[in-house]
C-alpha cells in the first residue's frame, strides 16, 4: 500500500476535537506525528513490503503487558489515521486517563496490514511513554491519599513533548506546574544571588510582573520569615528535611501555599506530604519515567 499522510484537514473531526477537549492543541500534535513518521519512514518500511502482500488486510489490537494508567491512545489513533486515511478503522478504544489490568485491550486497528505494521511503533511510541508519565503519576498521588498535599510536575520534560507530559500527568490525577518561562516567575537560587536576596528578587518580580503568579525558593528559614514578611503568597522549599518542612508549614500559617521540592523519592512521598505542604513537585514524573508495557498483536488470519 501507499502510505497515505493525511493532511490535518481530512482526519476525523471527532478525534481532533478529543484532542482540543483535552487541552491539546490538534495541530501541533498533528505537526509532531508528522515529523516523527518522517523520522521512521524516510523512504518505504523495507520488511513489510517485502513480506506482506499489497491486499492484504488485518485487524490488530494494542493491549497491556502491565497494569497502570493509560494516556496518548488518541494520538496513538491519530497516527494510525494519519499512515492510513480513511483505510483504517479505529474501535474498542479506552478513554485516556482509565485504569487497566495487564491484558486489556485498550484500541483496536483494522485495515491494510502493512499500513498497520508501519505505524506500530510511532503509535507505541506515544502510548507507552504517555501512559508510564500517567502511571508514575496515579502512584504518586495514591501514595499522597489522605494528606492535603497534590503532586506537580516540572519543566523538566523532554523537548518538544512539553504539552504532551503535562497532559498525561493530568491523566495520571497530578497538577501542572508552570507551562514555561512565561505564564509564571519562579524566582530560584542563581536569580537570589543575582538579585541580592529573596526578598529584592520577590520584589523585583513583583514590580516587574504585578499580574503575574511568583513563587520564590528558600532554602532555610530565615529565607522563609523574610518572604513572608513581604507578602510572598507562594514558596518553594528546596532540598529541606522533614522536620524543617514541618516548622515551615507551622511558621506559614495559612498566610502562603508551601511546595516542597528537591531530590524527592517516591518512598518519601507520605512522610513528605505529613508535614502539612500543599504540593510536592516531582521532575522524576516527565524525565525518568519507565515507558508503560504496550504491545500490538496481529490477530491471526483466517
Amino acid at each position: 500500500m501507499t502510505i497515505v499522510r493525511t493532511p490535518y484537514d481530512a482526519l476525523p473531526a471527532g478525534l481532533l476535537g478529543e484532542l482540543t477537549l483535552a487541552g491539546l492543541d490538534a495541530r501541533s500534535v498533528y505537526d509532531a506525528v508528522v515529523l516523527a513518521i518522517a523520522e521512521d519512514l524516510p523512504g518505504e518500511d523495507v520488511t513489510s513490503a517485502a513480506t506482506i502482500p499489497d491486499t492484504a488486510r488485518g485487524t490488530a489490537d494494542l493491549a497491556t503487558r502491565e497494569p497502570g494508567v493509560v494516556a496518548g491512545l488518541t494520538v496513538a489513533a491519530l497516527v494510525f489515521h494519519y499512515v492510513m486515511g480513511d483505510d483504517v478503522k479505529v474501535t474498542d478504544r479506552v478513554a485516556d486517563g482509565s485504569t487497566v489490568a495487564p491484558g486489556d485491550v485498550v484500541m483496536r486497528v483494522s485495515g491494510p496490514i502493512r499500513g498497520l505494521l508501519t505505524a506500530e511503533r510511532t503509535a507505541l511510541n506515544y502510548a507507552s511513554h504517555l501512559s508510564g508519565v500517567a502511571t508514575a503519576t496515579a502512584a504518586w498521588v495514591a501514595a499522597l491519599d489522605g494528606t492535603r498535599a497534590r503532586v506537580l510536575d516540572t519543566r523538566k520534560t523532554l523537548p518538544t513533548y512539553r504539552a504532551l507530559q503535562k497532559y498525561a500527568v493530568r491523566c495520571g490525577g497530578g497538577l501542572n506546574h508552570r507551562f514555561s518561562l512565561s505564564d509564571m516567575a519562579l524566582v530560584k537560587d542563581n536569580h537570589v544571588v543575582a538579585a541580592g536576596g529573596v526578598v529584592p528578587a520577590y520584589q523585583a518580580v513583583r514590580s516587574a510582573y504585578p499580574d503575574l503568579p511568583v513563587e520564590v525558593e528558600v532554602t532555610d528559614l530565615g529565607q522563609l520569615r523574610e518572604l513572608l514578611d513581604a507578602g510572598c503568597e507562594r514558596i518553594l522549599l528546596d532540598n529541606m528535611d522533614c522536620p524543617t518542612m514541618a516548622e515551615a508549614v507551622r511558621l506559614v500559617g495559612q498566610r502562603a501555599t508551601l511546595e516542597a521540592s528537591g531530590g524527592l523519592t517516591f518512598e518519601r512521598a507520605r512522610e513528605v506530604a505529613e508535614t502539612g505542604v500543599d504540593f510536592i513537585s516531582v521532575g522524576a514524573l516527565t524525565h525518568s519515567v519507565k515507558v508503560f508495557d504496550l504491545g500490538l498483536d496481529l490477530q491471526e488470519q483466517a
